[in-house]
C-alpha cells in the first residue's frame, strides 16, 4: 500500500521535502513492522482499553492530525503571531507521533495487537524519534514525537508539541478515565 493512501493528510504538508521525509518514515516503519496497513485499520488504537474497542489505530491517529490541524489554524488566526506555530512541522509531528508503535506492537496467535518484546523496553516515542532521525526529519518534528506522550512532561514543549500532545490526550484519556453514568 502507498503511504499516501494510508495518510491522505500528508498532502497538507506544503514543504515537499518535509512531506517526503514524513512519508518515508512511515514506509520504513511499515517495512520493519509485523503490522500491515490493513492491521492498522483493524486493531484498536490503544492496548489499554481492551481488544474490543471499535476505534482503530488509524481512526485515532487521523483524528489527532485533524484536531491538531484545526487547533493550529485557530492559533494562527486568533493569536496575532504571539504564539508562533509552523503548520508543516505541526502536521508532520502529528502524523508521526505514533509511528514507533509499529515497532512496539506485535500480533498474537488470534491476530490481536499486543505489546511486543521491543515495546517492553522502548516505548513508541523513542522508536519514533529513531525512525524519524534515520529518515532525516528535523529536530522540531522529532521533538513533537518525543514529547507527545507522558515522557514529554519532563521537558519544555514547543507550541506544536503542546498542540499534538493535547490533541492526542483529549481523544485518549476519555476512553481510559471516563466516568460512566
Amino acid at each position: 500500500m502507498n503511504v499516501y493512501e494510508l495518510w491522505p493528510e500528508l498532502a497538507w504538508i506544503k514543504d515537499e521535502e518535509l512531506r517526503e521525509k514524513t512519508a518515508r518514515t512511515w514506509q520504513v516503519a511499515l517495512e520493519r513492522s509485523v503490522l500491515t496497513p490493513d492491521d492498522l485499520n483493524r486493531i484498536p488504537f490503544t492496548l489499554l482499553c481492551g481488544p474490543d474497542l471499535k476505534v482503530t489505530f488509524m481512526d485515532h491517529k487521523r483524528s489527532v492530525v485533524h484536531i491538531a490541524r484545526d487547533a493550529g489554524l485557530k492559533i494562527l488566526e486568533f493569536y496575532h503571531g504571539e504564539l508562533p506555530l509552523n503548520m508543516d512541522v505541526l502536521l508532520s509531528g502529528a502524523i508521526l507521533a505514533d509511528v514507533g508503535k509499529l515497532l512496539e506492537y506485535e500480533l498474537d496467535k488470534e491476530g490481536k495487537a499486543v505489546q511486543g518484546n521491543y515495546g517492553k523496553y522502548l516505548r513508541h516515542p523513542f522508536s519514533g524519534v529513531s525512525l524519524a532521525e534515520e529518515c532525516g526529519l528535523p529536530p522540531e518534528v522529532c521533538h513533537i514525537i518525543a514529547t507527545h506522550a507522558g515522557e514529554g512532561n519532563l521537558v519544555k514543549r514547543t507550541t506544536e508539541a503542546y498542540v499534538v500532545h493535547h490533541a492526542d490526550f483529549m481523544t485518549f484519556l476519555p476512553f481510559k478515565e471516563r466516568l460512566i453514568v
